[in-house]
């Protein structure tokens, strides 16, 4: 008898069709953002979406220091940072790591949202902000993409 295969079929290494995403963070709200760009690096918007495979696409994040936060969260909100050492806690507001670093703001949050293994570690590579509206991946011919939000 002839039956119909109803297979799945996993992603692997080697078939995965990754692009090159740009993506304007001017006036965004953080948090809306990031979780959006964790989600196109991740390979959850593709139906060929493997979960243990790195099937994501690259993102380009311009305008890192435009970034809005709702609320009173430039003063409130703190960073943590802890040495191993007594007395090694080093505490930082937005508004201070805006001045020094503008985009870890973006790196920050968007690697909080990314798996905490080996695979959210690869696919944090496939993250690349930049301050202005200038990048320097114009080689592989990225795509503009409109976010919802």
């Amino acid at each position: 008898m002839d039956y119909i295969s109803y297979k799945t079929k996993y992603a692997n290494k080697q078939g995965v069709d990754k692009q090159w995403i740009v993506v304007d963070a001017s006036s965004k709200t953080l948090g809306r953002l990031a979780s959006q760009i964790a989600y196109m690096i991740r390979g959850k918007h593709k139906p060929s979406f493997t979960p243990h495979v790195d099937c994501g696409d690259h993102v380009i994040v311009l305008n890192a220091d435009k970034i809005s936060l709702s609320g009173n969260k430039w003063v409130k909100k703190e960073y943590v940072t802890y040495s191993g050492y007594p007395g090694g806690v080093k505490k930082t507001t937005p508004r201070e790591l805006k001045a020094a670093h503008p985009k870890r703001i973006i790196e920050h949050a968007v690697k909080g949202m990314l798996p905490k293994n080996r695979l959210g570690r690869r696919l944090f590579h496939n993250l690349h902000v930049c301050e202005g509206h200038v990048h320097q991946y114009a080689a592989q011919k990225p795509s503009q993409v409109m976010l919802k939000y």
